[in-house]
C-alpha cells in the first residue's frame, strides 16, 4: 500500500456523509470476474432519496470509485538473429 491511501471508511464518510438519521450501509460485497478485484456497494440516503456508490479495491490496496484497469496479454515478438 502506498502512503496516500485513504481507508474505505474515510471514503464513505467523505462521499456519503452518513448520520444517525441517514446512515450508509453495505448492500453488496464481491469480486470482479475479470480482475478478481474486490468491490463494495454502499447505499446512502439524502433528502431526495437513496443512492448507491460502488468502491473498487486496486492492486496497491487503495479504494476508488472507478474499477482497476485490467491487464491484457500482449505479444512480444522475438528477433531471431542467426
Amino acid at each position: 500500500m502506498n502512503g496516500n491511501d485513504i481507508s474505505l471508511r474515510a471514503l464513505v464518510d467523505k462521499w456519503l456523509a452518513p448520520t444517525l438519521s441517514m446512515p450508509a450501509r453495505v448492500t453488496q460485497v464481491g469480486r470482479l470476474l475479470a480482475t478478481h478485484s474486490r468491490y463494495v456497494r454502499i447505499e446512502g440516503r439524502t433528502s431526495s432519496g437513496p443512492f448507491t456508490i460502488v468502491f473498487f479495491r486496486h492492486g496497491d490496496g487503495s479504494w476508488c470509485v472507478f474499477p482497476p484497469v485490467t491487464t491484457t496479454p500482449a505479444m512480444c515478438p522475438r528477433l531471431n538473429a542467426h
